[in-house]
């Protein structure tokens, strides 16, 4: 594991705002060199700090259905069901957790019926025990 300094958490946070942003922008934000922002980028890349590159888009923000769903797990499944969760499009995220359940899934569709088929594929997979879905209705 590489140790990281200030330097790569400014480097990062610029990261998260603008991924996109070119060495000299990013050379900008954490006010070093050009040659020190594409070093701390090779080294977190090669260490594997940083995993990949990603993009937002607008379908953050537009009307859609959104759910969290908690999931119990059969224990020597875990593996094997987390692999099948991560190939269902609509699982936007994936957490392990403590307590009651096992993981927690977001789940993000356009209607609520593709929601329904999305958990029953949830329910369908070897090793889910059991699930427990509240729908998210508003940012508080």
């Amino acid at each position: 594991m590489i140790e990281i300094t200030q330097t790569d958490r400014r480097l990062l946070a610029a990261l998260r705002i603008n991924s996109r942003a070119s060495l000299t922008e990013l050379a900008a934000a954490t006010q070093v060199s050009r040659a020190t922002v594409k070093a701390r980028l090779n080294r977190m890349i090669d260490g594997g700090v940083i995993r990949r590159f990603t993009i937002e888009t607008d379908l953050d923000d537009r009307d859609g259905v959104r759910a969290i769903t908690c999931v119990e797990l059969q224990g020597s499944m875990s593996r094997a069901v987390i692999r099948a969760l991560r190939k269902i499009p609509e699982v936007t995220s994936l957490h392990s957790t403590n307590g009651k359940w096992d993981l927690v899934a977001e789940i993000r569709t356009d209607s609520l019926q593709a929601i329904d088929r999305t958990l029953r594929q949830i329910r369908e997979i070897s090793g889910v025990l059991n699930s427990e879905t509240s729908l998210l209705l508003d940012v508080a």
